[in-house]
């Protein structure tokens, strides 16, 4: 049959059964009729009662008192009784509860009972460019509620490129202005107390009071580094500082270590042979790259009046780099990354510090192949001269992992060293990695003339004893 014949057939089927059933048919097509009718009923009358009720609650709203709430950081807020807007302890449960909230991910990661020291703790930070900026914002984030930062300096053009917050809006305006306004927006619970003034030596004692937990020195100039930190020596407070982020690039350089540790830095070893000077040999933690710059150079050096030496070395608007009148700066090429990067370092390692972060040490300068070379050879010639080795159960690699991480680039007996060697602790037993401990040069002449049979804890003295760290 074809497909015609097949619809014509349907056609007279579906006439033939209408026909038959008339009464039927019309029954459905009224229960339907008739259920469309009741749900368009139904729908209608509920529509005219959101509109009454809508209508009824804009009335209430227009009839109520004008500033019947209160804005707050986080919300509306009720009048008291007398209005004057004072937090109920309900509201401050659920302010309570957004801070906890926001800080979640480092109350499982350090503990309530650390975060809570975090959060009570104080932090001074002097310095708020970019380095100080992003140190000063992820202590912060990471829960630090109460922070004073000093900086003379205003927001210029050039430091919208590593500065954390500053904005085109707050060019023109003290750093630790634009920082306040916001880190209010940020956590407005917290209490910053901006400083818009130089750090010296005679108003030391005022810009740091208030026994803070930690001071950030986040400072270019090099003298009122060194104030900076020798104030902070002196007075016991625990101080970290900011080393040279300018003309380096390689994030894999950057290191955190004693002062006295550090090296290929040119800040870092102006800063340390001034520390010592002063008699400040160690004790202060830094953040510093290893990198040697290379294709960045310092611009030539400037006054900003008619002083230079030589047109050549004149540029051009120099009042836009200068700190202050009269004041000789270098304008050098900074990567926007490398400083927040540093203040990063910065803000992790005090963080973890007031945290109490277990068995928290950062390991010792890094990328020291020359002196692993030296290390390792100066240990070939001592092993062949006192137990006639020819060979090392290491290689350069071992030396630089024993060396940096088994002894953290420092002496067992005295700390950090100049001139490190290795040497066998036990002379009676064989040179191994549970049998090697790192001395100084002179440490190690006068360790090989010991007897082969010495008691050793008994000749260093408990204190002086590493057996548990080599075994």
């Amino acid at each position: 049959m074809s497909f015609a014949d097949r619809v014509s057939d349907f056609s007279e089927r579906l006439t033939h059964f209408l026909s038959r059933n008339q009464d039927t048919v019309r029954l459905t097509l009224t229960v339907v009729a008739t259920s469309a009718l009741t749900a368009t009923s139904i729908l209608g009358f509920q529509a005219v009662r959101r509109q009454r009720k809508v209508r009824s609650i804009k009335e209430e709203v227009a009839a109520a008192p004008i500033h019947s709430t209160q804005l707050t950081s986080f919300g509306t807020l009720p009048l008291n009784e007398n209005g004057s807007g004072k937090k109920s302890s309900q509201a401050e449960e659920f302010e309570e509860s957004l801070i906890r909230e926001q800080l979640s991910r480092n109350i499982a990661f350090l503990g309530e009972d650390n975060v809570q020291k975090i959060r009570k703790s104080f932090v001074i930070v002097v310095g708020a460019g970019g380095v100080g900026s992003w140190a000063a914002l992820m202590l912060l984030r990471s829960g630090v509620e109460r922070i004073r930062i000093i900086d003379f300096d205003q927001v210029t053009l050039s430091s919208l490129n590593r500065h954390a917050v500053a904005t085109q809006a707050d060019v023109g305006t003290p750093k630790v202005k634009a920082i306040q306004k916001h880190f209010k927006e940020i956590v407005p619970q917290a209490k910053i107390d901006a400083r818009i003034e130089l750090f010296s030596a005679e108003n030391a004692s005022d810009l740091l009071a208030g026994n803070p937990d930690f001071v950030i020195d986040a400072i270019d100039n090099i003298e009122t580094k060194v104030d900076l930190i020798q104030y902070c020596y002196e007075h016991k407070l625990p101080v970290m500082a900011s080393m040279g982020a300018g003309a380096k690039a390689d994030p894999t350089r950057i290191q955190i270590a004693d002062v006295s540790n550090t090296f290929e830095d040119p800040l870092a070893r102006s800063v340390r042979r001034k520390l010592k000077k002063r008699g400040i040999v160690s004790g202060v933690p830094v953040v510093y790259s290893t990198e040697k710059p290379h294709h960045v150079k310092l611009l030539p050096l400037v006054l900003t009046d008619d002083k230079s030496p030589s047109e050549e070395e004149k540029v051009g608007n120099a009042d836009d780099y200068a700190a202050l009148p009269e004041f000789r700066s270098r304008i050098l090429p900074v990567l926007g990354t490398i400083p927040s990067m540093f203040g990063m370092a910065l803000a992790t390692h005090i963080i973890l510090t007031l945290g109490n972060w277990p068995n928290f040490e950062p390991l010792a300068v890094k990328n020291r192949d020359g002196t692993y070379h030296k290390i390792h050879k100066e240990l070939i010639v001592r092993e062949g001269a006192q137990f006639n080795q020819k060979t090392l159960p290491f290689d350069i690699k071992d030396v630089g992992y024993i060396f940096e991480e088994m002894w953290l680039g420092k002496s067992v007996l005295s700390g950090p060293a100049d001139k490190p060697a290795l040497v066998r602790w036990d002379r009676s037993k064989p040179l191994s990695f549970t049998n090697v401990i790192c001395l100084t040069r002179e440490e190690a002449a006068k360790h090989d003339q010991l007897p082969a049979d010495v008691d050793i804890a008994a000749h260093y003295g408990e204190g002086k004893y590493y057996e548990r760290d080599i075994n």
